[in-house]
């Protein structure tokens, strides 16, 4: 069970790193931890013209790679649904939108933080 649980804070400590960097790049965040259905968007922003969904994935290890490459085709597509869902929930109609991936590797208890805007 602390395994689930550390994971989880370190999730929290992730979408928490990542909302400062995209406000600290000028993105309005609109919302976060958007829940439909079964799935979850971590964070929703606005950047122009853009409404961004934004997924963050954190590692504290490189066990298992780097982070980005846990945005599998499985998760793009789920994101991608979600994202439906809530432009659907909100009557939002032509907007015009992007989806982006923040990745986290704590390094000696820094974070390094790569940005990919647009990623899929």
């Amino acid at each position: 069970m602390a395994k689930v649980e550390s994971t989880h804070a370190a999730g929290q400590t992730g979408e928490h790193l990542a909302r400062a960097y995209l406000e600290h790049r000028g993105l309005e965040i609109v919302e976060t931890n958007y829940r439909f259905g079964r799935g979850e968007i971590d964070i929703i922003a606005r950047e122009g013209e853009y409404l961004v969904f934004c997924e963050v994935k954190m590692r504290t290890t490189d066990e298992y790679g780097p982070p980005e490459l846990a945005v599998t085709r499985r998760k793009r597509q789920q994101v991608r649904r979600l994202a439906q869902g809530y432009l659907a929930e909100r009557r939002i109609v032509d907007q015009a939108c992007r989806f982006d991936v923040v990745a986290i590797v704590m390094k000696g208890g820094l974070p390094q933080i790569e940005y990919f805007p647009n990623a899929f």
